[in-house]
């Protein structure tokens, strides 16, 4: 990995059937404390000026993941790797990583331009710039030209998260690793300064590792994520995958609202879709209704009668009185959300969420077609 500052955007980024090397890499990672696995058998590739996220519930094993990225932990099995190259015994402060932290950790003694040149105490500035000349071109940066001389103090939240990731960019690194940097604000300037935050990595094309819990924030800015759950990788994916084509259920009911169905298959239909291609739907029995399901085309997903399908419809696929497979529920509750209305159903004891933009009551029918369904697993025990 190269230490320009001013790389272009997705430069040097691993194309696919690319030979190069990930900038980062896990292979095999576990880490333990005492008899419990934080971390479980972990691989994964992160590309060079990749964005990507580190996403799961509390206790998944995110944070200790960036933590063996940074050097902070050292793994109980397994190699952690930049370039290509082991980083085994490799002490933090010589991997050549910028990390931002929750708290932001800034030196209350400090002015804000001390702060971001704090680590320029132990490294020269990249490109052949001064210090101070370094110092200004990050503030500029980060939309803070004008706050060399102040105090942390005298920060909002949000400028002092801006500070402290001018502070970890300051000696060039060669990866940025973010660990839930945004939890603390409230959820406008989150979203203010995801923003920022995307258009700074991407300005200067460093590869960035980041860790949130919040799965709207890891779908907006991320070239890829990575769902975790009980210390490990469940899917692996670029946001439009992960949120349209969950890989398992936990996956599905995490990202984002979902309506989760399983039954067994009823019957297989072969039918004529575009052009000269079949398409196989199957009906499945599912809480006393017979949904139909798009399972791919006569070459694909092996699924048979007598299967146990689960699949997932997501609540913008939900139309009201419309769909080839229709439900009819009852309306629990109903959440004004401005551009919609999240609809919560009672549907035999289970609820379902619909979201319209028309307000609704009592009993109603909604409804789905078949490519409207993502087919999550089949088992045929």
């Amino acid at each position: 990995m190269g230490s320009d500052p001013r790389r272009p955007a997705g430069g040097g980024r691993e194309s696919p059937g690319s030979d190069a090397p990930p900038a980062v890499e896990l292979d095999g990672v576990t880490k333990r404390y005492g008899d419990t696995a934080a971390v479980d058998d972990v691989s994964l590739r992160v590309r060079e000026g990749e964005f990507f996220t580190l996403v799961g519930p509390s206790g998944c094993g995110k944070t200790t993941t960036l933590r063996l990225i940074a050097g902070f932990e050292d793994p109980s099995s397994g190699a952690v790797r930049f370039g290509g190259e082991s980083v085994a015994g490799v002490p933090p402060e010589d991997r050549d990583v910028g990390v931002v932290f929750q708290n932001y950790a800034l030196f209350p003694h400090m002015t804000v331009g001390e702060n971001v040149g704090y680590g320029l105490n132990f490294a020269d500035p990249p490109e052949g710039v001064t210090r101070d000349e370094r110092v200004a071109e990050l503030l500029e940066l980060v939309d803070l030209p004008d706050a060399a001389d102040r105090e942390p103090e005298s920060l909002s939240g949000g400028q002092r998260q801006r500070v402290a990731m001018a502070r970890a960019l300051a000696p060039g690194p060669d990866l940025l690793l973010l660990d839930e940097p945004m939890s603390a604000l409230d959820a406008r300037l989150r979203e203010r300064l995801r923003v920022q935050v995307r258009t700074i990595q991407s300005e200067l094309g460093i590869t960035t590792v980041y860790v949130t819990h919040d799965q709207e924030e890891a779908l907006a800015i991320s070239d890829r994520v990575a769902v975790m759950r009980g210390g490990t990788p469940e899917q692996v994916a670029p946001p439009r995958t992960v949120y349209r084509e969950p890989a398992t259920r936990f996956v599905a009911e995490f990202v984002g609202d979902n309506n989760v169905f399983a039954g067994r298959v009823a019957d297989v239909e072969v039918r004529d879709a575009t052009g000269d291609e079949t398409a196989r739907t199957a009906a499945v029995d599912a809480g006393g209704e017979t949904l139909r399901v798009a399972v791919g085309g006569e070459d694909e997903t092996d699924v048979a009668v007598g299967d146990r399908l689960t699949f997932c419809v997501r609540p913008e696929y939900l139309r009201i009185d419309g769909g080839e497979s229709r439900i009819r529920a009852t309306v629990a509750s109903a959440e004004f959300l401005g551009e919609t209305t999240r609809v919560t159903l009672d549907w035999g004891g289970r609820d379902l969420v619909v979201r319209t933009r028309d307000p609704l009551s009592g009993e109603i029918v909604v409804g789905f077609d078949p490519e409207d369904a993502h087919v999550i697993s089949v088992d045929g025990t």
